[in-house]
C-alpha cells in the first residue's frame, strides 16, 4: 500500500450478538442518538435562564414526544430514500420497502418526518411549534454524528476518488473498483455533527432559545451548507449518479433548506426575544 494512504479499520458491523439476534452499530447509533438527545433536551428545558422564563414544553411532554420523533425519523427517513433515491426499484419491488435492515435511509426524508412529528405533537399539546422545533434541532447533531460514524464503520456512502495528496485516503472493502477514496462519512460527521452542534450550542448559551425559530432556522441553513460542501467529496449513489451540471441529489435537496432556514432566522429576529419572567415572592 502506498505511503500516502491509511488502512480502512475493519470493524465488525455487529456490535453485540445475543443468541440468534445481532445488534448492529447502525441500530446503536440511532438508539444512542435518541437517548443522548433526550438527555440534553431535558437539560435545556430545565434551564429557565436559557428561555427567559419557564420553557414552553414540560419535561413530561418531552418524554412523550420521544416516541413521536422516533417514528418521524424512521418513517420519514425510509420514505425519503424510497422517493428520492431509488423509486424505480421500490415500485418494482414494493415488499423491499419494509426491509429496513438492508439499509436505505434519507436524512432529508427523516428531517421532514421530524417536522411532521413536531407540528402534530405541538398542535395536539397546545405548545409552540417553533420552540419545540428549536429543542429538537438543538440536539439533532448528536444523532447525525453517530449516524455518520456508523456509516463509516459499515463501509458505506464512501467518498470520491482521492489523489496522493490526501494522506488519509483509503480503500473501502465493499468498493467494487477498489479505489483510494475520501472517507467522506467522517467529513460529514465533522461538519453535520461536531461543527453544527458547536454552533447551535454557542447560540443556545447566547440566548437564541428566547427567539422561537432561531435555532431551528440556523440548524436547517447550517446543515444544508455543510451537506453541500461534503457532497463535493462524497460518491453519488450508483443508481442516481451525478445530475444536472455535476450536482448530486444531496445538493439539490439541501438548496431549499437554505431558503427555509433563512426565512426562519429572519422571522425569529423580527419577532424579538422573550423577556425574563419575574416570579412573585
Amino acid at each position: 500500500m502506498p505511503f500516502l494512504a491509511i488502512d480502512f479499520p475493519k470493524i465488525n458491523p455487529v456490535a453485540v450478538s445475543i443468541g440468534p439476534f445481532d445488534i448492529r452499530w447502525y441500530a446503536l447509533a440511532y438508539i444512542s442518538g435518541i437517548v443522548l438527545g433526550w438527555i440534553y433536551a431535558r437539560a435545556l428545558i430545565k434551564s429557565e435562564k436559557l428561555w427567559g422564563g419557564p420553557a414552553p414544553i414540560a419535561p413530561v411532554q418531552l418524554d412523550d414526544f420521544i416516541l413521536w420523533v422516533t417514528l418521524g425519523i424512521i418513517l420519514g427517513g425510509r420514505t425519503g430514500y424510497v422517493l428520492f433515491y431509488n423509486f424505480p426499484f421500490f415500485i418494482s419491488h414494493p415488499a423491499a420497502i419494509l426491509k429496513l435492515w438492508e439499509g436505505g435511509m434519507s436524512f432529508h426524508g427523516g428531517f421532514l418526518g421530524c417536522v411532521a412529528a413536531v407540528m402534530l405533537f405541538a398542535l395536539k399539546n397546545n405548545i409552540s411549534i417553533l420552540s419545540l422545533g428549536d429543542i429538537t434541532t438543538a440536539v439533532a447533531p448528536i444523532g447525525i454524528f453517530l449516524g455518520r460514524i456508523a456509516n463509516f464503520i459499515k463501509g458505506e456512502l464512501w467518498g470520491r476518488e482521492a489523489d496522493a495528496s490526501v494522506s488519509w485516503r483509503m480503500i473501502f472493502p465493499d468498493d467494487p473498483l477498489q479505489l483510494f477514496r475520501h472517507p467522506s462519512q467522517l467529513y460529514e460527521a465533522a461538519l453535520e455533527g461536531v461543527l453544527l452542534f458547536a454552533v447551535l450550542a454557542v447560540m443556545v448559551r447566547m440566548g437564541a432559545l428566547r427567539r422561537p425559530g432561531l435555532i431551528l432556522g440556523s440548524f436547517i441553513a447550517v446543515y444544508a451548507f455543510g451537506r453541500i460542501a461534503s457532497e463535493f467529496f462524497r460518491e453519488p449513489d450508483p443508481q442516481l449518479g451525478f445530475l444536472w451540471g455535476g450536482l448530486t441529489m444531496g445538493m439539490l435537496l439541501s438548496v431549499p433548506m437554505i431558503i427555509v432556514g433563512g426565512i426562519l432566522i429572519a422571522r425569529a429576529w423580527r419577532g424579538g426575544a422573550r423577556t425574563s419572567i419575574q416570579k412573585s415572592i
